[in-house]
């Protein structure tokens, strides 16, 4: 906890008010991107020893739907599709895990629930509010509200909310100054103009005028390739607050509020990009030399390998199902 001055108002005479926020006064001392009781994701320990370590593979050995040539032009005849499957804990602040677990899982969950949303509000937009020095003192969750509040005077009608709490450049490198980026839904048009933008009903006009009023700048970046890119790249170095165990990096609001908006989100597929069927779980059977260890010379993620070796013998089967029992 720190204690921070707030610049305040009565009548035409400022005043200075103590407050107590969440965020400590300091960076702790032998932390990046550390501060109070936030720190950025991935930023904590590993939560056990098996993170990131080789689990086994996944993969379709399915030769009757692979003779066929891609859209890329790929002959796929014969080959099979092989993911390595490690093990994860999903935590954001796992250094291990947070950006290949727990923001895709983050990101393809906001990607799908958006989707949904877009058939009735419209395209995705990339948002971001900066919080003025005078506001750093407010208590987290009444900095949330009021965040939420200067949105809604310029039109952002819903989305979603991920906090950041540092931003970093060469020169000062981690620093801390909170802010908000959101992927939601603004009402009206005019982004960016020039000409006439404080009396148009516009996005422009409406952040231009309510910036004179309570200091919140506000700005829509350029249109995003994917919804999922931006989302995975901005929890990236979101913050979370340490302690909470369940402290939510990124939350709902508006119109795509839990309350306003119903959308039974499915757990996606875990496919072969090849034929569409489902992925299982696989065994290596020939002589190929597989770098299972991230970050060696060679690894890949994923890659495609011939279903049978030279000498007809199967280099890939599928690993049998594991039942429990009661051992009788």
């Amino acid at each position: 906890m720190g204690w921070w001055f707030r610049l305040s108002w009565e009548s035409d005479i400022p005043v200075l008010e103590e407050v107590q926020d969440d965020f400590g006064d300091e960076p702790v001392e032998g932390k990046w991107a550390f501060h109070g009781a936030f720190q950025l994701v991935g930023n904590g320990s590993v939560t056990n020893a098996s993170c990131g370590m080789f689990k086994g593979f996944k993969g379709c050995i399915r030769d009757h739907l692979h003779d066929k040539v891609g859209l890329d032009g790929v002959d796929y005849t014969g080959k099979a599709f092989i993911r390595i499957v490690r093990y994860g804990c999903d935590k954001p602040s796992c250094p291990v895990c947070f950006k290949s677990g727990w923001a895709v899982r983050e990101a393809g969950n906001i990607e799908r629930r958006l989707k949904e949303a877009s058939k009735r509000f419209g395209s995705v937009e990339h948002i971001v509010a900066s919080v003025p020095v005078r506001d750093y003192g407010l208590k987290f969750e009444s900095l949330r509200k009021k965040v939420l509040d200067i949105l809604v005077a310029r039109g952002v009608v819903g989305g979603t909310l991920i906090f950041h709490g540092a931003r970093y450049n060469l020169q000062r490198h981690w620093y801390w100054s909170p802010h908000f980026h959101v992927l939601g839904f603004i009402s009206g048009g005019c982004r960016g103009c020039k000409k006439g933008c404080l009396n148009c009903g516009g996005f422009e006009g409406r952040t231009r005028r309510a910036f004179e009023k309570d200091g919140y700048i506000v700005k829509v970046f350029d249109k995003r390739k994917t919804v999922f890119g931006t989302a995975w790249y901005q929890l990236n170095h979101s913050s979370l607050k340490v302690g909470v165990v369940r402290f939510h990096i990124a939350t709902w609001f508006g119109v795509c509020s839990y309350r306003k908006l119903k959308v039974v989100v499915q757990k996606p597929n875990d496919s072969c990009p090849i034929c569409g069927e489902e992925l299982v779980r696989l065994h290596h059977l020939g002589v190929r030399r597989i770098v299972k260890v991230k970050g060696e010379s060679g690894y890949v993620p994923c890659f495609y390998d011939s279903i049978v070796g030279a000498d007809g013998s199967p280099n890939w089967c599928e690993a049998p199902k594991v039942h429990f029992g009661s051992g009788n």
